[in-house]
């Protein structure tokens, strides 16, 4: 893989500023070239020569800035006119990664030595960490809600990587370390090629941007190719997704990414009008109102078998009455067997060409689909 991206480094250099962005002196900052990211709403990445800056919008309070960072090189000396934020030395090469999506990414990235502990184990599918793990050349730090200061103190990280959430009055004991939180906030963009483009962000930190640049140019390619292929579709599905959790029914709101991604894909997303970037939660009766006669039903679960239509039955009965169920259009993914969330984030081509593939069977072949199938009886 490391070595595949750098011959895509090599081929995507030469076309990176006129195809997909790139650097620019249009936006200038203070003496420094901003970076040109097309899509990510909540990042501002500045070139000043001897060091770079991250600058994170607070997603959930846009006129205040989330977290600044201040990227120096390992080795340099620190400028003397740095600019207020929180200083990281890169490359990083000893850091706490919380979340398995980033892990993930790191790994694509050829970055994964640089990981010195993790959050969340079991939900960690990449066989070099588990095994790091097992043989105690990756800390495993426990639960990222409760996480073991007293391992990852002794680690001594030179950076902690976590997702922010609205409201969390900072990080408790880990703040008291001394060591840099990144805050990935790349969960909290709207689009998926918003969210995808983060990983220039991550690259910059591991001493890859070179293979995160032309990693993310190969994704928004093949996306923007895919959605073009059915702009102009002649027929677009009714869509809607997820299943009954409780008393609600949580459904994307119809600016969350999934909620994009469905448009994208050419479909018509029953729930499209219900404002949010988030998900939603809606009584059953109101679902069925809306997604009764709905045309395809898309659903995620985890467990150790693939979901039936009887099972659908059996849990909830009136999961009987839609129409793309008594029609069998039912597509589920199981994503204990399947890397949903490991890497759709940073893949969303990867998901879009399933989502493409269900909304219109008659112009690519279903029998093909990475992460969705279609129920069985």
């Amino acid at each position: 893989m490391r070595q595949l991206l750098s011959i895509c480094c090599t081929v995507c250099a030469a076309v990176w500023l006129s195809a997909c962005g790139g650097r620019t002196a249009a936006r200038p900052s203070l003496g420094g070239d901003t970076l040109d990211l097309k899509y990510a709403a909540n990042l501002v990445l500045v070139d000043y020569g001897g060091y770079q800056v991250a600058t994170l919008r607070n997603p959930w309070d846009t006129l205040r800035t989330l977290h600044t960072y201040v990227l120096v090189a390992r080795g340099d000396s620190l400028p003397a006119d740095l600019p207020e934020g929180t200083v990281v030395r890169t490359p990083l090469e000893k850091s706490v990664v919380f979340s398995s999506v980033h892990c993930a990414l790191l790994e694509e990235l050829g970055a994964l030595e640089a990981v010195g502990g993790v959050c969340d184990l079991q939900y960690i599918k990449i066989p070099r960490i588990q095994e790091e793990c097992r043989e105690g050349r990756i800390v495993d730090a426990g639960n990222g809600m409760n996480p073991d200061v007293e391992k990852i103190a002794s680690l001594q990280p030179d950076a902690i990587l976590l997702s922010p959430f609205e409201n969390s009055g900072g990080y408790g004991r880990l703040d008291q370390l001394g060591v840099p939180v990144v805050e990935c906030a790349d969960y909290m963009e709207a689009s998926a090629l918003g969210r995808a483009e983060w990983m220039r962000f991550y690259g910059r930190l591991f001493g890859r941007a070179a293979e995160a640049d032309s990693l993310f140019c190969a994704v928004e390619h093949r996306y923007r190719e895919l959605a073009g292929g059915v702009e102009r579709a002649s027929r677009r599905p009714r869509v809607f997704s997820e299943l009954k959790s409780g008393a609600a029914w949580y459904v994307p709101g119809g600016r969350s990414t999934m909620g994009r991604l469905y448009a994208d894909a050419g479909g018509d997303y029953v729930f499209a009008y219900v404002d949010g970037s988030g998900s939603v939660p809606l009584s059953f009766e109101t679902v069925y109102d809306k997604a009764g006669e709905a045309d395809i039903w898309l659903i995620k679960y985890n467990a150790s078998t693939d979901r039936t239509y009887r099972d659908l039955r059996r849990d909830y009965a009136p999961y009987a009455g839609f129409k793309a169920f008594r029609e069998r259009q039912v597509y589920g993914c199981n994503t204990a067997e399947r890397p949903f969330y490991e890497e759709t984030p940073f893949h969303p081509e990867r998901l879009l060409e399933d989502l493409v593939k269900i909304f219109h069977p008659d112009a690519a072949e279903r029998d093909s689909l990475r992460y969705f199938r279609k129920l069985a009886e």
